[in-house]
């Protein structure tokens, strides 16, 4: 058995689920991984008896005899528990903005998250983008351009390597490309460095063979 073990969701939809699956993948952390399909009359009991103390939401890491729940709270405890892999940039300033844009993602662009909902299996390029959600795409693309441009050397990502701010924004990845949305230059290459990871081609070969259909997250259905 490994050290850690994440629960998670289904991989199709749950976009929480695969920031931290992401980054411990790319950080090169073995863990054992439990899926709970979420939105089932059993779920919220299923999750809770790995963290009955939590909010019956994945994702969750177990270690040792603790249980971490939301991805933010199981980022920082990872960087406190392994500081060599070096989660965050090097560097102070980048690090303020790179904490900045993640709390950024976790508590807003909900315009996004609710009308666009993340389906790695899907394909709707005739979708329609609200004034709401393009607002929220015009600040995410202005904060990768930012990012890229101003910290970005050294590597495709963010902040040049890969770091936390990498797998927070992933799942943004995935819902742009099954959204068909149009992208500069910059953030086009962004996108596809994401895209190009071994763990996210694993993720969404995953994510294609599940069974489960969520008709509400999946507008074909």
């Amino acid at each position: 058995m490994a050290f850690l073990t994440l629960i998670i969701g289904n991989k199709n939809y749950s976009s929480w689920s695969l920031r931290p699956w992401l980054a411990l993948k790319q950080f090169e952390l073995p863990f054992d991984e439990v899926r709970i399909p979420l939105y089932t009359p059993e779920s919220t009991a299923q999750i809770r008896q790995y963290c009955p103390d939590g909010n019956g939401k994945v994702p969750i890491l177990i270690h040792e005899s603790r249980a971490i729940w939301d991805s933010m709270a199981i980022f920082e405890y990872l960087a406190e528990m392994y500081p060599e892999r070096s989660w965050w940039t090097g560097d102070r300033s980048g690090r303020a903005i790179a904490r900045s844009i993640c709390a950024e993602m976790h508590s807003g662009f909900f315009a996004l998250r609710n009308q666009l909902a993340m389906n790695c299996r899907g394909h709707f390029p005739n979708y329609e983008i609200t004034p709401e959600v393009q607002q929220d795409i015009d600040r995410i693309t202005t904060v990768w351009k930012h990012c890229r441009e101003k910290y970005g050397t050294g590597g495709g990502f963010l902040f040049g390597r890969f770091t936390i701010a990498d797998a927070v924004y992933a799942p943004v990845v995935l819902r742009f490309r099954t959204y068909d949305v149009k992208l500069d230059p910059i953030c086009q290459d962004y996108s596809e460095a994401i895209l190009a990871l071994p763990a996210m081609q694993e993720w969404l070969d995953s994510a294609i063979a599940e069974p489960e259909i969520i008709s509400a997250f999946d507008p074909a259905n």
